[in-house]
């Protein structure tokens, strides 16, 4: 018995590998559109528009589709309890969000963390989290479900992984999710994307220049 449940898990997690690999391949972007050349982004051929999303930030207010139009915007899912890459990914992207400061804030590009572990996250937690990285941070969660249907709109999934000692009533999970970063443009559609690792100066050229470009 031992053994067959042991080979029920280990296709259960084969399939589940499987589907990430499939999941990101068929929302890979591709080179191509008219968008001027990038050190970081591999653009889409076209934009593509997102279906409604609303989430929560952790201001208290609703993240909807009209709140990310107006500014290049990057999204980057992770939670608060992540051990190594959300830290260092909001690490590199302070980096360049400090040399966005110069920018009018009304076109300066922003910086979304989704958290895909609302059970742990609160908007208190999720807020003091972002912003010991940088002040214009906004992080945002939901239900599961409503995080699911957000993260595949960007081609992006995650998933929880319990650990040993885990059960209903237990935090001793982890989640595994995309690393990479999703890039809207100012009309709130997926433009792009920025894969790991990450060049904080080159991401900050590249969004400056697009924010240059799309100026009134």
């Amino acid at each position: 018995m031992f053994n067959r449940n042991v080979g029920i898990i280990l296709l259960i997690a084969l399939a589940a590998g499987l589907g990430l690999v499939v999941a990101q391949k068929v929302f890979a972007p591709k080179p191509g559109g008219d968008r001027p050349a990038t050190e970081s982004i591999t653009f889409y051929p076209q934009p593509r528009p997102l279906p409604d999303f609303n989430l929560s930030q952790s201001d208290g207010t609703r993240l909807i589709p009209g709140e990310l139009k107006g500014h290049w915007t990057l999204v980057f899912l992770g939670f608060t309890f992540c051990p190594d890459v959300c830290p260092t990914t909001l690490a590199d992207l302070a980096q360049a969000q400090k040399q966005w400061e110069a920018l009018p804030e009304t076109l300066r590009p922003r910086l979304v963390f989704i958290s895909v572990d609302p059970e742990r996250d609160t908007p208190a937690r999720l807020g003091e989290y972002v912003h010991a990285f940088h002040k214009d941070t906004l992080a945002a969660t939901a239900d599961v479900p409503s995080l699911e249907r957000f993260a595949t709109s960007l081609g992006f999934v995650f998933q929880k992984v319990p650990g040993k000692h885990f059960d209903e009533n237990s935090e001793d999970y982890t989640l595994e999710h995309s690393a990479s970063l999703a890039v809207l443009d100012p009309e709130g559609r997926l433009a792009g994307l920025i894969r790991p690792p990450f060049q904080a100066q080159a991401i900050a050229r590249d969004l400056q220049l697009l924010t240059e470009k799309s100026a009134p």
